[in-house]
C-alpha cells in the first residue's frame, strides 16, 4: 500500500500474506547510472526494526532498474560514520569541510542488491 504524501518517512507499507508481519519502506531514487543517492540528517537516527530503505537507481533508462534493499539501522549507522568521516577529510584546496545536513548512502560491493530477501515477509 502506497502512504499519503504527508506520511513521515514510509512510503510503502507491506505486509506478509497471512498479514502477520509489516514493514515500512522509504523510497529513495536516482535517474542516472552513479549508485549513490542523497539523504538528509534524519537518517542517522531515524530506524527501527521493520523499517527498510529501498534504493532504486534508474541507470537512465537503458536497462531495468537496479534495486538496492537496506535495514534503516544499517543506512543510519552508514551515514552517521560516512558524514563523520568525510567532516574530517579535507576538501579539494585542503580546507576543512563545512558541516551539512546532507549525507550519502551507496554500495559499492552491492552487498544490498536485489536482497529482498532482507524483508522477511
Amino acid at each position: 500500500s502506497i502512504t499519503l504524501r504527508n506520511t513521515k518517512g514510509v512510503d510503502i507499507l507491506c505486509s506478509n500474506g497471512e498479514a502477520t508481519k509489516t514493514i515500512g519502506i522509504q523510497v529513495k531514487t536516482n535517474r542516472g547510472t552513479t549508485r549513490s543517492w542523497i539523504l538528509n540528517q534524519k537518517a542517522e537516527d531515524y530506524f527501527a526494526d521493520n523499517l527498510y530503505y529501498l534504493f532504486v537507481n534508474l541507470n537512465d533508462n537503458k536497462k531495468h532498474p537496479d534495486f538496492f534493499i537496506v535495514p534503516s539501522e544499517i543506512v543510519g549507522q552508514y551515514c552517521k560514520t560516512g558524514h563523520a568521516s568525510w567532516l574530517m577529510t579535507p576538501g579539494k584546496k585542503g580546507q576543512k569541510h563545512n558541516d551539512s545536513s546532507m549525507r550519502k548512502f551507496d554500495d559499492p560491493h552491492e552487498k544490498y542488491l536485489n536482497r529482498w530477501d532482507l524483508l522477511n515477509l
